[in-house]
């Protein structure tokens, strides 16, 4: 990984969660728990949309998204690799196995807040075989939509207040441009 001149780190405060941190005066947030954050964009095989909706504290609101997860955040799994990671979280919160899962792209969360890094996955071909709802105090509701009806299904939820994350546009963005996992989204 390529870090230039590896700077001095200030520690302005350490939670339990987060961190904030400081290099060359550019503030900005770590998760001292966690080594970066999975989401998976997940289809069945009649080509429905697997989404969540959970009320999320920091927005103060629901918010409609793919599942999606830490890595490495609980002991049990802190050397589990990120691929079985995600087919870990895809279960936990939707109940839903991946016949496939594939990577769409690993990229920075927000490069001028966090030093995240967040791996997509299209998990393809997907089965109940759980009750899904999350883990712990997670209180997730899940969502089949056709892929034909996201657009109106956003605007839906948008109109109830919901937030609808931009991962699932950056996966549905991810998915035209990639040869092979696209090929699911254009094909009937």
């Amino acid at each position: 990984m390529y870090r230039e001149n590896m700077p001095e780190i200030i520690f302005h405060h350490e939670g339990r969660f987060l961190s904030l941190r400081e290099i060359d005066d550019w503030e900005f947030a770590t998760r001292p728990n966690a080594t970066g954050v999975v989401g998976i964009f997940a289809m069945t095989s009649d080509r429905q949309v697997i989404l969540v909706e959970q009320y999320r504290r920091p927005v103060q609101a629901r918010v409609l998204e793919i599942c999606a997860g830490l890595i490495g955040d609980e002991e049990e799994f802190a050397e589990e690799a990120i691929i079985d990671c995600a087919a870990r979280e895809l279960i936990e919160e939707t109940g839903y196995t991946a016949g496939n899962l594939s990577p769409l792209l690993s990229s920075p969360t927000s490069a001028g807040m966090t030093d995240e890094t967040t791996h997509l996955f299209f998990a393809e071909n997907c089965l109940k075989t759980a009750a899904g709802g999350g883990v712990g105090d997670e209180n997730i509701t899940t969502h089949l939509v056709p892929l034909d009806e996201l657009a109106g299904f956003f605007d839906d939820a948008s109109r109830r207040g919901v937030l609808i994350d931009f991962k699932i546009h950056a996966c549905l963005g991810a998915l035209q441009l990639s040869p092979v996992p696209g090929k699911a989204l254009n094909s009937e």
